[in-house]
C-alpha cells in the first residue's frame, strides 16, 4: 500500500494550491479517503472526507467554502483545492486510505505528508 502526495508549497496568503495523492496497492474506489493535516504542536485534524459511495463530503469548519476536495477512481487519486489561503493554513497535509468490512477497520494507510506554507 502506498500513497503519494504531492502539491504543496510555499504561497502568499490569498492564493491557491492543488494537492493530490495517488495510491497503489489497494482497491482505491472501495475505499474512503481523506486528507488531513497536522500543524506544529497542533494535533492532526481531519480536513476533508469524500467516502468509497460517492456520498456527502465533509469538512473542518474553517475550510469550508475555501477547499474542495475531489477523487477521480480511475486515477487512483484524490485533491483538495485550497482557495484563499490563509497563515493559519500553513501544515503538513497527510492523505488518509481507509474503509470498514463490516465491522472491521482497514487501514488507516497514510501518506508521507506535503508541506503547505502560507506567507507573505
Amino acid at each position: 500500500v502506498q500513497l503519494v502526495e504531492s502539491g504543496g508549497g510555499l504561497v502568499q496568503p490569498g492564493q491557491s494550491l492543488r494537492l493530490s495523492c495517488t495510491a497503489s496497492g489497494f482497491t482505491f474506489s472501495t475505499y474512503d479517503m481523506s486528507w488531513y493535516r497536522q500543524a506544529p504542536g497542533k494535533e492532526r485534524e481531519l480536513v476533508a472526507r469524500f467516502p468509497s459511495n460517492g456520498g456527502g463530503t465533509n469538512y473542518l469548519d474553517s475550510v469550508k467554502g475555501r477547499f474542495t476536495i475531489s477523487r477521480d477512481n480511475a486515477k487512483n487519486t484524490v485533491y483538495l483545492q485550497m482557495n484563499s489561503l490563509k497563515p493559519e493554513d500553513t501544515a503538513v497535509y497527510l492523505c488518509n486510505a481507509k474503509k470498514f468490512f463490516l465491522t472491521t477497520l482497514i487501514g488507516p494507510y497514510w501518506g508521507q505528508g506535503t508541506q503547505v506554507t502560507v506567507s507573505s
